[in-house]
């Protein structure tokens, strides 16, 4: 009945991989986004909220409460800019500098799962069609 429906497909897919990630995260007492998040700010200290929420496709209210969760985990910190005082960086802490490794070693184990269970090419493949169509659709 939905063989070719795009909606309920890409939404089957992304609660079946929202367990994967639910999973991966939780030894270090996070959601899938906040994991993600985490992973963006370590890669890019600094980054300003709406830089992250741009990075990570997502509105900047979802970012804010991403980020508030991370800051009440003890993991994140806002800082006002020098230039505006509007804007706030976001720097990771001693702690989630702590995790860095293992954070990304557990969401690196998810994709290796993923790849040996698709095969390497079909992976590749997956990800590069969703992404040009989320770049056509956007």
């Amino acid at each position: 009945m939905f063989d070719h429906c795009l909606y309920f497909n890409t939404t089957a897919l992304a609660r079946r991989l929202e367990r994967e990630w639910t999973e991966a995260f939780e030894r270090f007492d996070l959601t899938p986004p906040q994991g993600f998040m985490l992973r963006a700010v370590l890669d890019k200290p600094g980054s300003l909220q709406r830089e992250l929420a741009d990075f990570l496709s997502i509105a900047r209210p979802t970012a804010t409460r991403v980020l508030d969760g991370l800051e009440a985990r003890g993991y994140v910190e806002r800082q006002r800019t020098e230039g505006d005082q509007r804007e706030v960086a976001i720097v990771p802490t001693r702690e989630a500098l702590a995790i860095r490794e293992a954070l990304n070693a557990a969401s690196a184990a998810v994709t290796s799962r993923l790849k040996r269970t698709l095969g390497g090419e079909a992976f590749t493949d997956t990800v590069a069609r969703l992404r040009t169509a989320r770049a056509t659709l956007g």
